[in-house]
């Protein structure tokens, strides 16, 4: 697979390759030898409940903490070919959720033709948004399709103050977020009682881990209330991964075996049993299958023995054994981390 090099201030990391070299010369422990103390070894799957699916490295958005490195020069794209295969794997396998997410996985031209075709399977579909390009050209009626769908909106806001979203997401970006989750609230997302879940992302900033979950998001309703009249359905907080755009920044600061083994310090056994990869499996832009969108990022496809592809599709991977590494402590630092949020706040 091709990928662009991370260059951040004269911080370059070349490809997945490097940054796995780079994490795996970190004098940590393995994380399956840590799994293995703790009695909790071999890691792995207990089914599939969520198909997560990346639409493409499209974005219309270049985010410092960007673990996909996606952009507005990113030409990766899934293809209708390979959005059929996952709609059969979801239609055979008898899997209950799409999770779609990119990038922007509404840029790629298919969006709408996909998630039409997964709700009339009766399937539940999730669409990580960056809320930005509910306000872009052609964009603007997606408030609306959602809701004719009822899609679910996970959306990142890492912050209610404007000075800190602007500094991970780019000047202005803020503002333009707060129109955004405006013309959601307008549709219903995130009203009280309202059917349509709108969920707001939390990641910190620096080598600081999450702070506690519930009491965040009441500080997050409290000031979108307050200061801008906006609703919405629940916080998750998500550690950052050492890897990608983070992990150069790291690398630049001379910190990122620092930041590692604080996230091994903060080791949390009780966060296992609830990793998003034991019930997830996730799917590249060109259809190779992976344990997380985490591992795909580091070019580390599922283990070997196991179908490579959403189109070979095998019941075998509903048990299958996860791949891991140095970036899997942030899923259990503390009280972990995964694509729903916090496991055991």
């Amino acid at each position: 697979m091709q990928t662009l090099s991370l260059v951040r201030r004269g911080v370059e990391l070349a490809d997945p390759v490097e940054q796995r070299r780079l994490l795996e010369q970190i004098a940590v422990p393995a994380f399956s030898s840590t799994l293995a103390r703790a009695g909790l070894a071999p890691l792995t799957a207990a089914g599939i409940a969520v198909l997560q699916v990346n639409l493409g490295k499209l974005c219309n958005q270049t985010c410092q903490h960007c673990h996909v490195d996606a952009g507005p020069d990113r030409r990766e794209v899934m293809t209708a070919e390979t959005m059929q295969h996952c709609l059969e794997v979801l239609r055979l396998a008898g899997i209950p959720t799409l999770d779609l997410t990119g990038g922007a996985p509404e840029m790629n031209p298919r969006f709408r033709w996909l998630v039409e075709q997964a709700v009339a399977l009766g399937c539940r579909v999730i669409d990580r948004c960056n809320l930005t390009i509910l306000l872009a050209p052609h964009y603007d009626d997606l408030p609306a399709f959602f809701a004719r769908h009822r899609v679910e909106v996970v959306a990142s806001l890492p912050c209610y103050l404007a000075e800190n979203t602007d500094r991970q997401r780019g000047d202005g970006v803020f503002a333009r977020s707060i129109e955004a989750l405006r013309r959601l609230n307008a549709v219903g997302y995130g009203l009280p009682g309202s059917p349509l879940s709108l969920t707001l992302v939390f990641n910190p900033q620096g080598l600081a881990l999450p702070p506690a979950q519930a009491r965040l998001e009441q500080d997050y309703r409290s000031a979108l209330r307050t200061r801008y009249g906006i609703e919405f359905t629940r916080l998750a907080t998500i550690t950052n991964v050492p890897i990608s755009r983070f992990l150069a920044e790291l690398v630049e600061q001379g910190r990122h075996a620092e930041y590692v083994q604080r996230l091994l310090a903060a080791f949390n056994p009780a966060t296992v049993a609830g990793l998003m990869c034991r019930s997830l499996l996730s799917v590249g832009w060109d259809g190779t299958l992976y344990d997380c969108d985490f591992n795909q990022m580091l070019d580390l496809p599922v283990a070997p023995g196991q179908p490579r592809h959403i189109r070979d599709f095998a019941e075998s991977l509903r048990t299958r054994r996860i791949v891991t590494g140095p970036h899997c402590y942030a899923c259990t630092a503390g009280a972990g981390s995964s694509c729903q949020g916090a496991i055991c706040d």
